[in-house]
């Protein structure tokens, strides 16, 4: 009997014995998926050096290993600033990112987690890159050249979050909105440039109107001129027939007034009949 006790407690022992050696041998490793990487920390404090994809030994039972994903990363930040000309501009920045995998002890150690990483150090960094950007500029341009404003951003937040272990990648606005006093003003921009494109076709319309009575007054004295010149040359005489002719052939109530007789006459003025009224 006490032989069979024996036995059994044995076995009981040789159980025990082989779970714990099971439970070690399973916390001696610690695998790392693609993508991820892996800190160790023995007793609380992180071991230098963080372990990328693979299988990896480690102290069991007094050790721990926090994973951090190495993928790209999304997240969108508000920001707020004022411009040069001291306009109020917000905008919403889409940021891409991923952390340096021979930074991530560090990041382990400062930061901890991606939501430490997030609210801490990308949300500040990125307002006060915004802050950078948006004084360089006025309101108008960081509308007009938005391209411009977005680069000097990037690049101001690119360098502050370098020295964090976090790289950008990628920097897009969302959204970017300017205060309800500069939006009226931009609409009063807007109708006063209608206005003074309008002023100006009106201008060069009259401008043209103004010309084209130039024009015709100019034709007219030359018209006369001309008429001078024939009515000293020749007396008038044909310029006379001329009309006179013109008017017999309107008829009616432009009935010709005088006649010009062709004469033998030498002399300068022509000899006329008055035909409005043959009565007299």
């Amino acid at each position: 009997m006490k032989s069979e006790y024996s036995n059994n407690w044995q076995a009981i022992v040789l159980g025990i014995i082989a779970a714990v050696a099971l439970l070690i041998g399973i916390n001696s490793f610690v695998i790392i998926n693609p993508g991820e990487a892996g800190v160790i920390s023995i007793l609380g404090k992180a071991r230098d050096g963080a372990v990328l994809e693979g299988i990896h030994l480690k102290p069991p039972l007094i050790s721990k290993v926090d994973l951090y994903d190495l993928t790209v990363q999304k997240f969108e930040v508000p920001a707020q600033s004022s411009t040069k000309d001291l306009q109020d501009l917000s905008a919403r920045f889409a940021i891409n990112f991923r952390l340096d995998p021979l930074q991530v002890v560090e990041v382990r150690r400062k930061q901890g987690t991606l939501e430490n990483i997030v609210s801490k150090i990308i949300a500040p960094q990125t307002q006060e890159s915004f802050k950078i950007a948006a004084a360089k500029r006025t309101v108008e341009e960081a509308i007009t050249k938005r391209n411009e404003l977005k680069q000097d951003f990037d690049t101001a937040l690119g360098e502050r979050l370098d020295k964090y272990g976090i790289i950008v990648l990628d920097t897009s606005v969302v959204d970017l909105n300017f205060s309800p006093e500069f939006a009226k003003a931009v609409e009063d921009k807007q109708i006063a440039e209608q206005r003074a494109q309008r002023a100006v076709y009106v201008a060069q319309e009259a401008e043209q109107d103004a010309q084209a009575d130039i024009n015709r007054a100019q034709g007219r004295a030359e018209a006369q001129r001309l008429l001078a010149e024939t009515l000293k040359a020749q007396g008038g005489q044909l310029v006379l027939q001329k009309e006179a002719i013109e008017a017999w052939r309107s008829g009616g109530a432009q009935m010709p007034r005088v006649l010009v007789m062709d004469g033998k006459s030498n002399s300068s003025v022509p000899f006329l009949f008055n035909l409005s009224n043959p009565q007299e």
